[in-house]
């Protein structure tokens, strides 16, 4: 199949207007090229590819977006971003810090109004910083009872986040070390939405959404968006069915997005003459706790050598041609998704594949990183 390519231009802020072709033919050609190594060689149905640039666009997609679907699928085909879903709620906990709603350094047990005790360790109290940066002492995930195959979240509840808490599972004490947490993360959006008094999902689109000019992006499909949507395979390439998002899993992976949109996204990140939103994004970018000072670390380098943790964001320092990057990895119901993006070189680069494949996700997001540094100003 020949690879379905589009190019869009915009000022800073994408998405007001008409995007016009793009002047930057050097970003049309590497990321049209990328993308087409990335599809032929990882032998995956479908891969979208997207990358910003001084505010100009390209976008190529490849294969098909699902078995019964001959599309390719483009800028605006929708698909799970899984954990990128956390760097979302990075930049909410940004927004709310920005306004003195919350501190980062602010224990859990301030703001959870869930009437259980936080666990701490030595003497040290799950921050909402520890929360946000993988180093709370939390495990990845909650112990909780089997769900039916179809409904695989049902058994993701509150009571079992509680329950979970009473059990105090710390495996370290907090800010100690790092380990992937999704735990964390839902945690920490519970309590952001108890401080800003709203539902989750409100406060991310006033705090978030809007604010980027983002119009496809949330925790749910109309039925346009799931005409086109990107089909997710499991490791055996068998198609994965569509669940709902359990709202426990808010802040930790339950997102919708296009391309498109995670362009407008990046493209909000990179902005450095628009003074709205400044403040967020300069608490966004920066790094708050270092490698060197962590024991354990674990799983927090299959996308590449994370040397400092940010908002959610793995910053990874620059080396050789490659310049700082932020970067995170998702993957849910069949689809594994990366972006990255440079905050000194303003370059945003974000992939998909819709086939669950470890070995393929490490490799889009090394060509990812390798495009970041490609595509730099020598």
């Amino acid at each position: 199949m020949r690879p379905w390519v589009v190019i869009a231009v915009a000022a800073v802020a994408i998405g007001l207007g008409s995007p016009a072709r793009a002047q930057d033919p050097l970003l049309e050609e590497t990321v049209s090229f990328t993308g087409a190594i990335l599809s032929y060689g990882l032998g995956v149905p479908g891969l979208v590819i997207g990358a910003v640039r001084n505010g100009q666009t390209a976008v190529a997609g490849f294969g098909r977006i699902g078995n019964d679907v001959d599309r390719a699928p483009d800028g605006d085909t929708m698909m799970r971003v899984g954990s990128i879903t956390k760097v979302f709620t990075g930049t909410v906990l940004a927004s709310l810090v920005a306004d003195g709603t919350v501190h980062l350094t602010d224990p859990l047990d301030k703001h959870l109004d869930w009437n259980v005790s936080v666990p701490a360790r030595d003497g040290r109290p799950i921050r909402l910083i520890d929360l946000v940066t993988h180093t709370s002492g939390l495990p990845r995930e909650i112990e909780r009872p089997p769900s039916p195959p179809e409904d695989p979240m049902k058994t993701l509840t509150k009571e079992e986040f509680i329950a979970n808490l009473k059990k105090d599972r710390l495996l370290f004490a907090p800010g100690t070390g790092a380990l992937y947490s999704n735990f964390a993360f839902d945690l920490l959006a519970a309590a952001l939405s108890s401080a800003a008094k709203l539902p989750y999902e409100d406060l991310l689109r006033e705090r978030v959404l809007r604010p980027a000019g983002l119009t496809a992006t949330s925790f749910s499909l109309t039925e346009v968006q799931r005409a086109n949507l990107m089909q997710g395979h499991d490791f055996d390439g068998s198609p994965m069915p569509v669940v709902l998002t359990s709202p426990m899993a808010v802040g930790s992976g339950g997102l919708y997005s296009s391309t498109n949109d995670i362009l407008r996204w990046l493209a909000w990140h990179l902005n450095r003459t628009d003074g709205t939103g400044a403040e967020v994004r300069l608490l966004d970018h920066a790094a708050y706790v270092a490698r060197e000072g962590l024991r354990p670390v674990f799983s927090l380098d299959e996308s590449g050598h994370m040397d400092a943790l940010g908002l959610g964001w793995i910053i990874m320092r620059p080396e050789g041609s490659r310049p700082l990057i932020l970067q995170k990895a998702g993957g849910l119901q069949g689809i594994f998704t990366y972006t990255a993006f440079s905050p000194t070189q303003g370059i945003g680069v974000f992939v998909a594949i819709n086939r669950f494949n470890f070995s393929a996700a490490m490799t889009m997001a090394k060509e990812v990183n390798d495009l970041i540094g490609e595509l730099t100003p020598r």
